[in-house]
C-alpha cells in the first residue's frame, strides 16, 4: 500500500495548507505573554491610583507604576504557568 504522507511533496504541501488555513483563522505560533500585558495594565492603575491619592506629585506616582508593574508581572506569570483547559 503506498504511503503519501511519507512523500516530500505532499509534506510540503501540507505544510503550506496549514499555514494557509492557520492564517485564515487568526492563529498565531507564537503567544501573546499575559505577564506583559499584566504588567502594562498594572503599571497604568498604579500611577493612575497614587497621582490621584497624594494630590498630584509625580514622584510618588512613579512609584505606584514601578510597584504596580511588579505586581502585575507577578499576576501574569502565575496566569502563564496556569494549565490550559
Amino acid at each position: 500500500m503506498a504511503n503519501p504522507h511519507h512523500r516530500k511533496k505532499h509534506k510540503e504541501h501540507l505544510r503550506q495548507f496549514q499555514q494557509r488555513t492557520a492564517a485564515q483563522t487568526g492563529e498565531s505560533k507564537e503567544k501573546a505573554s499575559a505577564s506583559t500585558v499584566f504588567a502594562v495594565t498594572g503599571a497604568v492603575v498604579g500611577i493612575a491610583v497614587l497621582y490621584f491619592a497624594t494630590q498630584g506629585n509625580f514622584i510618588w506616582a512613579i512609584g505606584g507604576g514601578v510597584i504596580g508593574g511588579l505586581i502585575g508581572y507577578l499576576i501574569g506569570k502565575g496566569v502563564d504557568k496556569a494549565p490550559k483547559k
